[in-house]
């Protein structure tokens, strides 16, 4: 018989699969268990890894993960930046890459970017990274002195068409640990597609759950017949109904009460992991959060897993603390807006 969920017992049930309580993992078991997660946003995505690791964890023990090689930054899924591990990387990307590539092939032809351009590019960064890592300044002045034009774009595109290949990711950080340095990809692909691909389906929805056949194809970009596939070898995928919908969970999950206040960062899976986000956000929330639809996704405040509006830390002055910014979309209870800016007052992660 199908467990049916009320909206609320599902959103709880998400909160918990987020770790958004905090967990006894570190950063790259953060990460791994999730497969990968949001990384258009440098800084914003060390946050949500860190809100998500063992009580303590900083920014900076984030960023170590990341210059220790077990957390890379990379183009594994429809042209969009993920932070993950680099076996999962591989992995992704021994199905993704072709789509990938197919996908940017008219923006490659009107950028004049043919094989001989790619290979040319290939053959210059290749050599120079294997001598050490380099800042994406260095990238394109090495690029530029090889005669590959960085201009318009270009540059940009050539680094994500040779990271989808395989050769490169962002990786390690400078000595300001402010910018991420471009490292050579080693991990090789999969011995065993079929069970690595399993892997990621049952991460997906391990981190994420209940979530939808739809939420993982949207995420993925990867055929439904190939993921149904990928969700029977995972071995321990549990259908539940969230509104009369199915939806996937791990296990026989316990029960989770009320989460109260939770504040996410800006680009958080929590929002960004599916292609339904109605459970957890109105239209009008949505707006507020991608203001104009322009794609930039702001920090959210939720009180028990509804998304109610944005939030900020501003720079502080001589004359004053940091500041609290909290713009509500959804009316909440006098006590919960005091809940909420204490929670903002008391964000540890900068």
């Amino acid at each position: 018989m199908t467990l049916t969920l009320r909206p609320d017992a599902a959103r709880r049930l998400r909160w918990q699969a987020h770790l958004l309580g905090g967990s006894d993992l570190d950063p790259s078991a953060v990460v791994a268990r999730a497969v990968a997660m949001q990384g258009q946003d440098l800084g914003a995505v060390l946050r949500a890894v860190a809100v998500r690791s063992r009580p303590g964890t900083t920014v900076a023990d984030v960023r170590a993960a990341f210059d220790e090689g077990v957390l890379v930054r990379s183009w594994p899924m429809r042209g969009t930046l993920f932070a993950t591990t680099p076996n999962h990387l591989a992995t992704l990307l021994h199905f993704t890459a072709e789509r990938i590539h197919r996908a940017a092939a008219r923006r490659r032809a009107q950028l004049d970017l043919d094989d001989a351009v790619v290979g040319r590019a290939r053959e210059v960064l290749g050599e120079a990274l294997a001598e050490r890592p380099l800042s994406r300044a260095e990238a394109l002045e090495r690029l530029e002195k090889a005669g590959v034009s960085t201009a318009d774009g270009r540059g940009y595109h050539v680094l994500m068409h040779l990271a989808v290949d395989g050769l490169l990711h962002w990786g390690p950080f400078d000595a300001t640990g402010r910018q991420q340095l471009l490292a050579p990809s080693s991990a090789a692909p999969p011995e065993d597609p079929e069970a690595a691909l399993g892997a990621v389906v049952r991460g997906y929805v391990a981190a994420r759950g209940p979530v939808t056949e739809a939420d993982l194809a949207w995420w993925t970009k990867l055929p439904r017949t190939v993921l149904r596939r990928a969700a029977a070898a995972a071995g321990d995928l549990g259908e539940v109904s969230v509104d009369g919908v199915p939806a996937w969970v791990v296990g026989d999950p316990p029960a989770a009460g009320p989460s109260g206040v939770t504040l996410v960062p800006a680009f958080d899976e929590w929002i960004l992991g599916y292609a339904d986000r109605s459970l957890v956000a109105t239209p009008a929330v949505l707006e507020a959060i991608v203001p104009g639809g322009n794609g930039v996704f702001r920090p959210a405040v939720l009180v028990d897993g509804v998304v109610v509006g944005t939030w900020r830390v501003t720079r502080p002055t001589r004359q004053a603390p940091a500041p609290v910014a909290v713009e509500l979309v959804e009316q909440v209870a006098a006590r919960t807006r005091r809940a909420i800016d204490q929670a903002v007052e008391a964000w540890p992660h900068g």
